[in-house]
Protein backbone atom coordinates (compact mmCIF):
# COMPACT_ATOMS: atom_id res chain seq x y z
CA UNK A 1 0.00 0.00 0.00
CA UNK A 2 1.50 3.53 -0.68
CA UNK A 3 2.68 5.59 2.05
CA UNK A 4 1.50 8.82 0.38
CA UNK A 5 1.82 10.63 4.06
CA UNK A 6 5.67 9.69 3.36
CA UNK A 7 5.29 11.22 -0.18
CA UNK A 8 3.52 13.96 1.03
CA UNK A 9 6.47 14.54 3.73
CA UNK A 10 8.51 14.21 0.88
CA UNK A 11 6.67 16.65 -1.50
CA UNK A 12 7.07 19.64 1.12
CA UNK A 13 10.96 18.90 1.72
CA UNK A 14 12.48 18.56 -1.90
CA UNK A 15 9.90 20.66 -3.63
CA UNK A 16 8.70 23.43 -1.93
CA UNK A 17 11.03 24.30 1.36
CA UNK A 18 13.59 24.33 -1.11
CA UNK A 19 12.18 26.99 -3.23
CA UNK A 20 12.20 29.99 -0.16
CA UNK A 21 8.82 29.15 0.58
CA UNK A 22 9.03 28.83 4.29
CA UNK A 23 5.40 30.26 5.73
CA UNK A 24 4.02 28.47 7.93
CA UNK A 25 0.34 28.24 6.59
CA UNK A 26 0.98 27.30 2.94
CA UNK A 27 3.28 24.34 4.46
CA UNK A 28 0.92 23.10 7.09
CA UNK A 29 -1.66 23.23 4.25
CA UNK A 30 0.70 21.15 1.85
CA UNK A 31 1.50 18.48 4.23
CA UNK A 32 -2.39 18.56 5.48
CA UNK A 33 -4.12 18.53 2.12
CA UNK A 34 -4.11 14.87 0.59
CA UNK A 35 -3.11 15.41 -2.93
CA UNK A 36 -3.74 11.89 -3.82
CA UNK A 37 -7.49 12.60 -3.16
CA UNK A 38 -8.08 15.52 -5.72
CA UNK A 39 -6.97 13.85 -8.90
CA UNK A 40 -8.44 11.16 -10.77
CA UNK A 41 -8.27 7.54 -9.14
CA UNK A 42 -6.03 6.56 -12.12
CA UNK A 43 -3.68 9.07 -11.41
CA UNK A 44 -3.21 9.54 -7.31
CA UNK A 45 0.27 7.00 -8.00
CA UNK A 46 1.44 10.09 -10.00
CA UNK A 47 -0.50 12.93 -7.58
CA UNK A 48 3.56 14.09 -6.03
CA UNK A 49 5.23 13.82 -9.12
CA UNK A 50 7.30 17.50 -9.28
CA UNK A 51 5.91 18.63 -12.23
CA UNK A 52 2.54 19.28 -14.14
CA UNK A 53 -0.06 16.71 -13.65
CA UNK A 54 -2.01 16.30 -17.33
CA UNK A 55 -5.53 16.09 -16.56
CA UNK A 56 -6.71 16.33 -20.06
CA UNK A 57 -8.35 18.51 -22.44
CA UNK A 58 -5.03 20.85 -22.14
CA UNK A 59 -5.84 21.42 -18.18
CA UNK A 60 -3.16 20.23 -15.61
CA UNK A 61 -2.68 20.55 -11.87
CA UNK A 62 0.22 22.77 -11.45
CA UNK A 63 3.48 21.28 -9.63
CA UNK A 64 3.45 21.82 -6.12
CA UNK A 65 6.27 24.11 -6.30
CA UNK A 66 4.42 26.40 -8.50
CA UNK A 67 1.25 26.65 -6.40
CA UNK A 68 3.33 27.04 -3.34
CA UNK A 69 5.58 29.74 -4.36
CA UNK A 70 2.32 31.62 -6.17
CA UNK A 71 0.87 31.46 -2.62
CA UNK A 72 4.08 32.79 -1.24
CA UNK A 73 3.87 36.12 -3.81
CA UNK A 74 -0.03 36.28 -2.97
CA UNK A 75 0.38 36.13 1.12
CA UNK A 76 -3.13 35.54 1.88
CA UNK A 77 -4.67 36.17 5.00
CA UNK A 78 -6.81 34.93 7.77
CA UNK A 79 -9.68 37.26 6.72
CA UNK A 80 -9.04 37.56 2.68
CA UNK A 81 -12.00 35.79 0.47
CA UNK A 82 -10.10 34.34 -2.83
CA UNK A 83 -11.41 33.38 -5.77
CA UNK A 84 -9.71 30.27 -6.94
CA UNK A 85 -9.96 29.78 -11.01
CA UNK A 86 -9.74 27.01 -12.84
CA UNK A 87 -9.26 24.52 -9.82
CA UNK A 88 -9.97 21.17 -11.75
CA UNK A 89 -10.69 18.31 -9.19
CA UNK A 90 -10.64 21.34 -6.02
CA UNK A 91 -6.66 20.92 -5.16
CA UNK A 92 -5.22 24.11 -5.01
CA UNK A 93 -8.94 25.48 -3.04
CA UNK A 94 -8.32 22.80 -0.09
CA UNK A 95 -4.59 24.04 -0.48
CA UNK A 96 -5.79 27.59 -0.01
CA UNK A 97 -9.08 27.03 2.51
CA UNK A 98 -6.31 26.42 5.13
CA UNK A 99 -5.33 29.84 4.84
CA UNK A 100 -7.83 32.20 3.86
CA UNK A 101 -11.46 33.13 5.28
CA UNK A 102 -13.11 32.00 2.42
CA UNK A 103 -12.31 30.62 -1.04
CA UNK A 104 -14.75 30.27 -4.49
CA UNK A 105 -13.46 27.56 -6.48
CA UNK A 106 -14.49 28.10 -10.14
CA UNK A 107 -14.41 25.65 -12.56
CA UNK A 108 -15.87 25.21 -15.97
CA UNK A 109 -16.44 21.15 -16.68
CA UNK A 110 -19.01 20.27 -14.80
CA UNK A 111 -17.89 16.68 -13.74
CA UNK A 112 -14.70 17.96 -12.62
CA UNK A 113 -17.21 20.47 -10.22
CA UNK A 114 -18.97 17.28 -8.77
CA UNK A 115 -15.82 15.50 -7.77
CA UNK A 116 -14.39 18.59 -6.23
CA UNK A 117 -17.57 18.86 -4.27
CA UNK A 118 -17.23 15.68 -2.86
CA UNK A 119 -13.51 15.42 -2.12
CA UNK A 120 -13.75 18.65 -0.58
CA UNK A 121 -16.30 17.61 1.67
CA UNK A 122 -14.85 13.96 2.33
CA UNK A 123 -11.38 16.24 3.74
CA UNK A 124 -13.82 17.90 6.14
CA UNK A 125 -13.38 21.71 4.39
CA UNK A 126 -16.56 23.44 4.48
CA UNK A 127 -15.30 27.32 3.50
CA UNK A 128 -15.12 26.69 0.32
CA UNK A 129 -17.88 27.37 -2.21
CA UNK A 130 -17.48 25.57 -5.69
CA UNK A 131 -19.34 27.53 -8.69
CA UNK A 132 -19.14 25.68 -12.15
CA UNK A 133 -19.26 28.43 -14.85
CA UNK A 134 -16.85 29.98 -17.53
CA UNK A 135 -13.86 31.01 -15.91
CA UNK A 136 -12.80 33.93 -17.75
CA UNK A 137 -15.84 35.08 -16.64
CA UNK A 138 -15.39 34.73 -13.06
CA UNK A 139 -17.70 34.54 -9.95
CA UNK A 140 -18.88 38.15 -9.62
CA UNK A 141 -21.99 37.15 -7.13
CA UNK A 142 -19.65 36.18 -4.91
CA UNK A 143 -17.53 39.07 -4.93
CA UNK A 144 -15.36 41.55 -4.93
CA UNK A 145 -12.12 39.64 -3.73
CA UNK A 146 -9.05 40.51 -1.75
CA UNK A 147 -6.84 37.88 -3.59
CA UNK A 148 -7.52 36.11 -7.46
CA UNK A 149 -5.69 33.23 -8.49
CA UNK A 150 -5.63 31.40 -12.00
CA UNK A 151 -4.41 27.29 -11.90
CA UNK A 152 -3.36 27.28 -15.57
CA UNK A 153 -1.45 29.60 -18.16
CA UNK A 154 -2.65 32.96 -20.02
CA UNK A 155 -1.63 35.00 -22.30
CA UNK A 156 -4.10 37.63 -21.51
CA UNK A 157 -6.23 38.19 -18.55
CA UNK A 158 -10.17 39.48 -19.29
CA UNK A 159 -11.24 42.40 -18.20
CA UNK A 160 -14.38 41.11 -16.33
CA UNK A 161 -11.95 38.68 -14.36
CA UNK A 162 -9.72 42.09 -12.80
CA UNK A 163 -12.94 43.84 -12.19
CA UNK A 164 -13.92 41.46 -9.61
CA UNK A 165 -10.60 42.50 -7.50
CA UNK A 166 -10.92 44.75 -4.47
CA UNK A 167 -9.01 47.86 -4.58
CA UNK A 168 -5.16 46.47 -2.33
CA UNK A 169 -5.93 42.93 -3.54
CA UNK A 170 -3.45 40.55 -5.46
CA UNK A 171 -4.03 38.20 -8.66
CA UNK A 172 -1.34 35.94 -9.60
CA UNK A 173 -1.12 34.58 -13.08
CA UNK A 174 1.21 31.96 -15.12
CA UNK A 175 1.76 34.52 -18.14
CA UNK A 176 2.92 31.74 -21.13
CA UNK A 177 4.49 33.26 -24.09
CA UNK A 178 4.83 30.32 -26.20
CA UNK A 179 7.02 27.46 -24.49
CA UNK A 180 7.83 29.79 -22.14
CA UNK A 181 6.50 31.28 -18.86
CA UNK A 182 6.46 33.29 -15.97
CA UNK A 183 4.43 33.90 -12.76
CA UNK A 184 3.51 37.33 -12.30
CA UNK A 185 1.61 39.25 -9.34
CA UNK A 186 -1.07 42.00 -10.20
CA UNK A 187 -1.52 44.33 -7.57
CA UNK A 188 -4.71 46.68 -7.95
CA UNK A 189 -4.31 50.05 -6.27
CA UNK A 190 -7.03 53.18 -7.24
CA UNK A 191 -8.66 51.12 -9.31
CA UNK A 192 -5.00 50.69 -11.76
CA UNK A 193 -3.32 47.24 -11.83
CA UNK A 194 0.29 46.64 -12.05
CA UNK A 195 1.95 43.40 -12.76
CA UNK A 196 5.30 42.53 -10.88
CA UNK A 197 7.24 39.91 -12.18
CA UNK A 198 7.96 36.28 -9.75
CA UNK A 199 9.61 33.19 -11.09
CA UNK A 200 9.53 31.23 -14.52
CA UNK A 201 6.83 28.14 -14.93
CA UNK A 202 4.45 26.53 -17.14
CA UNK A 203 1.33 25.58 -18.13
CA UNK A 204 -1.54 25.11 -21.02
CA UNK A 205 -3.27 28.33 -21.83
CA UNK A 206 -6.69 27.96 -20.70
CA UNK A 207 -9.66 28.31 -22.55
CA UNK A 208 -10.75 32.05 -22.90
CA UNK A 209 -7.04 33.47 -21.41
CA UNK A 210 -5.85 33.49 -25.10
CA UNK A 211 -4.59 36.33 -26.34
CA UNK A 212 -6.83 38.62 -28.30
CA UNK A 213 -5.19 40.23 -31.14
CA UNK A 214 -6.12 43.66 -32.75
CA UNK A 215 -8.38 43.10 -35.80
CA UNK A 216 -6.80 44.69 -38.85
CA UNK A 217 -8.84 46.10 -41.51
Amino acid sequence: MTDFAARRTMMVDTQVRPSDVTKFPIIDAMLTVQREDFVPSGQREAAYMGENLDLGAGRVLLDPRTLAKMLDALDVAQDELVLDVGVAYGYSAAVIAHMAEAVVALESDEAMVGEAQDALMSAGIDNVITQAGALHEGAAEHGPYDVVIVQGGVAHVPDALLAQLKDGGRIACVFMDGALGEVRIGYKLDGRLTWRRSFNAGAPVLQGFERHDAFQL
